[in-house]
């Protein structure tokens, strides 16, 4: 039986508007487990970024509760979701957000200084280990403007996982990518899947939901669909795409 690792209880999320609310988020329920590779999709306006940054603590929701090892994310104060963000939690956005005068290593390197328990060794060494896996240790000293879009969310991914997060949170981690680089970054995602990195992520991109062993539908705010999938494998991608798709259609996709 999978272990929940985040819980969502009737959440919430409204904005005033024009003397009124709209509704982004309504009474969602939902369970993270440990070693998934949960997807979100809906159409533009559903709420997925929403609820992506409602439950990573990037944004407070309106009412409901998320809990993270016995706390409520949603009543927790700025200094308490700041550490949480920078320790248990990584992020990797559509674009990349690398800081334009630190290279590539620097990018990398920097977050994992925050984890006060690792000597500047430690993380050095890892920052060197996961720029070998992610195949971008030849641009080590590259600045971002000097590097591709894929070398560049490489990075973030490897920038993303230096401090070892609980839950990995990705907001349309390929939008920005042309097809090559979205595999790559796909393969490597699904690499780290593997080794046990749990990983939420919210896409457009169904090449994104392939490599899902669960996927969520969300609709005006709420949660419509779940579909369960296999552990990813490339010589069936064609009939998990075909299934993928039929899901999806079922649903107004």
């Amino acid at each position: 039986m999978k272990n929940s690792i985040l819980s969502a209880k009737d959440l919430c999320k409204s904005f005033a508007l024009s003397g009124g609310q709209v509704h982004i988020l309504q009474h969602v329920d939902l369970e993270l487990y440990e070693g998934d590779f949960t997807v979100i999709m809906g159409a533009s306006g559903s709420g997925k970024s929403t609820l992506l940054y409602a439950l990573s603590g990037m944004d407070r929701a309106t009412s409901g509760e998320v809990t993270f090892n016995g706390e409520d994310i949603v009543k927790m104060k700025e200094r308490g979701l700041s550490k949480l963000r920078s320790g248990a939690f990584g992020f990797i956005f559509q674009q990349m957000h690398l800081v334009g005068n630190l290279n590539l290593f620097e990018n990398i390197a920097v977050p994992g200084y925050l984890d006060k328990s690792k000597s500047g060794a430690e993380v050095r060494g890892r920052a060197e280990e996961l720029m070998e896996r992610v195949n971008i240790s030849h641009i080590k000293t590259h600045l971002p403007s000097q590097c591709s879009g894929g070398e560049q969310q490489r990075c973030a991914v490897a920038r993303a996982v230096i401090h070892s997060p609980k839950i990995l949170f990705a907001d349309e981690p390929t939008g920005a990518l042309n097809r090559k680089n979205t595999g790559d970054v796909l393969d490597l995602l699904t690499e780290l899947n593997k080794d046990g990195q749990t990983i939420l992520t919210v896409t457009h991109d169904i090449r994104v939901a392939l490599r899902a062993d669960r996927i969520l539908y969300l609709s005006d705010g709420k949660i419509v669909g779940e579909l369960m999938l296999p552990p990813y494998a490339p010589d069936e991608e064609k009939s998990r795409e075909t299934q993928v798709n039929a899901w999806l259609t079922s649903l107004a996709w």
